[in-house]
């Protein structure tokens, strides 16, 4: 009997508001440093009016909604 690989690809079956970025790949969708979203919410709470949610672990997890909506040019609010 041979084993099954696991699967490797991300899943993408979460409800949309349950989507989260990590701060290295919402830094990667906006074309900056993640350090800049780290400064930003330590200096302001928000990074251009987006608050990420803060895990039990410390990291962070930024909205995917409100990133998509920030490069599309739409305003956050």
């Amino acid at each position: 009997m041979q084993a099954q690989p696991l699967p490797t690809t991300w899943r993408n079956d979460a409800p949309p508001a349950a989507r989260t970025y990590s701060t290295e790949q919402a830094a990667a969708a906006l074309h900056i440093r993640p350090q800049t979203l780290r400064a930003a919410l330590c200096r302001d709470g928000h990074y251009c009016g987006i608050r990420p949610i803060k895990l039990p672990n410390r990291f962070l997890a930024w909205p995917v909604e409100a990133i998509e909506r920030l490069t599309s040019g739409e305003a956050v609010v």
